[in-house]
């Protein structure tokens, strides 16, 4: 999970150098899908094609489709609030999840999905302080991105079934490359010396995230990982802090602590009728 806390963190200050240099959204994305299908080909190359074979080609594209788009909104967002507010919003992804389960998968609306839901639109509501403040573009931007990951998230659930987690990096990547690559050519920057860098950092980090999540959770409890995840909060609020002189603010802290809140004890409480079925 160290892993997967820092690949976002270091992820996020590239993004953040590489938006002072000018470099648009779209040429981060297309540099981060072109380093990710050449690592995920290699891997593919060295265990076997097999690997990434896909049996819902359709459900790859959109949800790939979807994952652009959170990711695209995600990167701006960067650029337009501070690192640990983008962070506490990204929290809600798991509200958009169990709603989307229950709409689409047909899962059931249990009562911890219900307290998650609403401790999640609660934190939102400390953190953005609708009629306190005026909510800036930024925090909806952020929000569409957490919906649009969510949305992806259960897409991935479906996938799963069929197609090995390296089908669905590879296919992320493949099909994510043009549809941020076209854009990119009408706004390139060429990137130079560090930029260059950062741009690989991007595309490895994203990787990493994911692939030491996925150790996390197949090693350790999810009433472990999750806990971990929040780490991802105070680590990214500091680097905002020291590195981007951003105000450590304390609505932030209290709205990412309901969404928290709300997710953990639904967590738990599958987890244990999990255990009692």
């Amino acid at each position: 999970m160290t892993g997967t806390l820092l690949s976002f963190t270091f992820m996020a200050i590239a993004v953040r150098e590489l938006h002072a240099a000018e470099i648009h959204t779209f040429e981060m994305l297309a540099m981060r899908s072109l380093v990710g299908l050449i690592v995920v080909t290699c891997i593919a190359w060295r265990f076997g094609w097999h690997l990434i074979r896909t049996y819902q080609p359709k459900l790859q594209v959109g949800r790939n489709i979807v994952h652009f788009g959170g990711q695209s909104t995600w990167i701006y967002g960067l650029s337009l609030l501070p690192l640990a507010e983008v962070f506490a919003i990204e929290f809600t992804i798991p509200i958009w999840v169990a709603l989307l389960a229950v709409i689409f998968l047909g899962e059931r609306m249990t009562k911890g999905r219900f307290i998650a839901i609403g401790g999640g639109f609660l934190g939102i509501l400390v953190i953005l302080q609708p009629g306190i403040e005026i909510i800036q573009l930024g925090a909806f931007v952020v929000l569409g991105s957490a919906m649009c990951f969510g949305t992806a998230i259960t897409c991935t659930k479906k996938l799963v079934s069929t197609d090995s987690p390296l089908a669905v990096l590879f296919f992320m990547c493949l099909i994510q490359l043009p549809m941020g690559l076209i854009p990119a050519l009408f706004v390139w920057v060429t990137p130079q010396g560090i930029e260059w860098l950062y741009l690989v950092i991007i595309g490895l980090m994203g990787l990493s995230a994911h692939y030491c999540e996925a150790h996390a959770f197949r090693h350790a409890d999810a009433t472990v990982v999750i806990p971990l995840q929040f780490l991802r909060l105070p680590l990214i609020a500091i680097v905002g802090f020291l590195l981007y002189d951003e105000s450590l603010e304390l609505a932030v802290f209290l709205g990412a602590i309901l969404i928290f809140s709300g997710n953990y004890y639904n967590i738990r409480l599958e987890a244990r009728q999990q255990k009692a079925d």
